[in-house]
């Protein structure tokens, strides 16, 4: 694949991921500085890792959420969650998922984390 198909492929995925709202927020925000790694994210990200066949959404939903939640990025699990939710998971799902962490990440990882999926679920839910 070419880095252009490999950009098109991801910004496909990331569209049907994150929806085509928070996309464009995205893309409009990019200027000459940002540009560049709005492409390496676009990609590779997504371009090369979100199309690969070995897992699917869900799944890929599950681990990534568990990483954001055990290194505490905070904005980027709240923009998971929501994909999450998109990818077919339940609430109850992402709430298995982070107590997971709480087991392997530690309470406090854990702790963060459900505060986050929980206001972010509760705007989803309005």
């Amino acid at each position: 694949m070419t880095d252009e198909q490999r950009y098109e492929a991801g910004m496909a995925v990331r569209r049907q991921v994150l929806g085509d709202a928070h996309v464009d927020r995205a893309v409009a925000g990019t200027d000459e500085f940002t540009t560049d790694f709005q492409d390496l994210i676009t990609r590779y990200a997504w371009g090369e890792i979100w199309t690969r066949d070995g897992l699917d959404r869900r799944t890929r939903s599950c681990v990534t959420l568990a990483v954001l939640a055990t290194l505490h990025h905070d904005e980027e699990l709240a923009m998971h969650v929501r994909a999450a939710l998109r990818n077919g998971l339940t609430p109850d799902e992402v709430g298995e998922v982070l107590l997971q962490v709480a087991v392997y990440a530690g309470v406090p990882a854990a702790n963060r984390a459900f505060k986050v999926a929980q206001e972010t679920l509760r705007q989803e839910a309005q």
